[in-house]
């Protein structure tokens, strides 16, 4: 049996408790704010940057992990006699895939799989999750970089935002869009297609909201035996709700906070799902 590491990023916004259950190993990325760099999850929480930015009118910056942060990581977990699965956010969204890739390629090692999750936040934790399983369950590099692959494309997200004043600092939505949603109360629906986000739908009120997102799930269907996180950020008028009915409908789902990295775009109160589809 390989004596095997995993090793993500923290865009995954996986718990201690999670991280601790399966000895998963995080790297942090850079937040960048007014003269400062902090480490996500490690020197500021999300609850204290999005306190921070209310009192500030500069907008945070993020920095990928580079490829001597991956270097030295992967070399002393070889030195253990490791070998390792290494799992990150979409490289349509950051260069930290790349970066890792760089490392492998310093180390020449056949011993190290580096997989482009083409997700982030907890679409990315739950594949994560998934290899750290595959790991206990005794399956090699190369078999779990396989079901990983197999899995990733079915990954699905809905998640709603409460204000879109992050999504317009950030670039992320117009600000003609933006102004017109926050006047007239409509909430934002956004996932992660082809590893990008994308806005899929504008619903005015909380409750054709919620609708819209517990439909969207149960037409996808979750595949029994895989687990879901229920993601977000602050309170929500809809979360309490959504939890509801995920424990009506007996699914299985961990929660998750949104963490510094993600946060700086989806602000307070986002909430949302992401989960493996019914293929």
């Amino acid at each position: 049996m390989e004596k095997i590491k995993i090793i993500t990023d923290s865009t995954a916004d996986l718990p201690d408790s999670v991280l601790k259950k399966y000895n998963i190993e995080v790297l942090p990325l850079l937040i960048n704010f007014e003269k400062d760099s902090y480490r996500d999850g490690i020197d500021i929480d999300i609850h204290a940057l999005l306190d921070k930015m209310d009192k500030s009118d500069i907008f945070p910056s993020t920095t990928q992990i580079n490829p001597q942060t991956f270097l030295q990581c992967y070399d002393s977990y070889m030195k253990q006699g490791y070998k390792i699965v290494s799992i990150h956010l979409s490289s349509k969204m950051s260069g930290t895939y790349q970066s890792a890739c760089i490392a492998k390629e310093m180390l020449e090692t056949e011993d190290i799989i580096v997989i482009d999750g083409m997700n982030v936040t907890s679409g990315l934790g739950l594949q994560v999750i998934k290899a750290a399983r595959l790991k206990d369950q005794g399956l090699g590099i190369k078999e779990i970089e396989n079901r990983i692959k197999k899995i990733s494309p079915h990954i699905k997200s809905t998640l709603a935002f409460n204000s879109l004043d992050n999504l317009i600092k950030g670039g992320r939505l117009s600000k003609t869009a933006g102004v017109i949603g926050n006047i007239l109360g409509i909430k934002i629906i956004v996932a992660v297609e082809n590893g990008e986000m994308t806005v899929i739908d504008k619903v005015r009120g909380s409750k054709r909201t919620l609708r819209n997102m517990v439909d969207y799930i149960d037409k996808k269907g979750i595949k029994e035996g895989e687990i879901s996180i229920l993601l977000h950020v602050g309170e929500s008028d809809i979360l309490d709700i959504l939890r509801k009915h995920l424990e009506e409908k007996k699914i299985e789902f961990i929660e998750c906070e949104v963490g510094c990295t993600v946060g700086v775009h989806s602000g307070s109160g986002a909430c949302g799902l992401f989960f493996v589809e019914d293929y």
